[in-house]
């Protein structure tokens, strides 16, 4: 499916460099700046947007979003800008992602990736971004359910890539995402099922 020509060194550089951006923890950053508890001593124990909104309010909340989208966006766009295959292209997303979820810096313990996840589909391409998050506005808007939310416009996703590029490989790959993400979900979507899930 995938060739290992496609590999380069300066593209193993990016991915490797992706993760360990990846494992910085917006949340821990903001919060810490701000002078606030770490978030993951309080509330769902989650180092992400949601939690630090809960716990916070909107400005550290917000800043944590900018943060960990940006973790995503920036290697993309610099693989991009480098010329990379696609192929090495989604995995330097992959990385990003993945440092979220298990950070190096933070004893492999980290978020549950959406911001990310959507930092990644930006960085790929606009259009593709700006589906997955319309989508996730728009059943946030509806339903107020910041976890289902982010399911659906993650489930989207690997659609939403499949129209607008057609590239394979991020197909693939985004769709591994997104298993990850759904795991990564399953107290949330537990309490959605039995309507115990917390509006934002």
């Amino acid at each position: 499916m995938f060739e290992i020509t496609e590999f380069s060194s300066i593209g193993l550089t990016v991915i490797v460099g992706a993760y360990l951006l990846g494992s910085i923890s917006a949340a821990i950053v903001v919060c810490q700046l701000m002078g606030l508890e770490d978030p993951r001593k309080d509330g769902s124990g989650n180092p992400g947007a949601t939690n630090v909104k809960r716990l916070y309010g909107n400005k550290p909340a917000a800043l944590t979003l900018v943060g960990d989208m940006l973790k995503g966006v920036l290697p993309v766009v610099l693989a991009h800008y480098l010329g990379l295959s696609a192929l090495e292209v989604i995995l330097v997303g992959f990385a990003a992602f993945i440092g979220h979820l298990y950070p190096v810096f933070f004893g492999f313990k980290g978020g549950k990736g959406v911001a990310t996840m959507l930092g990644v589909m930006f960085g790929l391409s606009l259009p593709i971004g700006l589906a997955v998050a319309g989508t996730w506005l728009f059943v946030a808007k509806v339903l107020k359910i910041s976890s289902l939310s982010a399911l659906v416009a993650t489930a989207l996703a690997p659609v939403y890539i499949y129209f607008l590029s057609g590239e394979m490989s991020w197909v693939w790959l985004t769709s591994v995402m997104t298993v990850i993400l759904f795991w990564r979900h399953k107290s949330n979507i537990q309490r959605i099922l039995k309507g115990e899930e917390k509006s934002v």
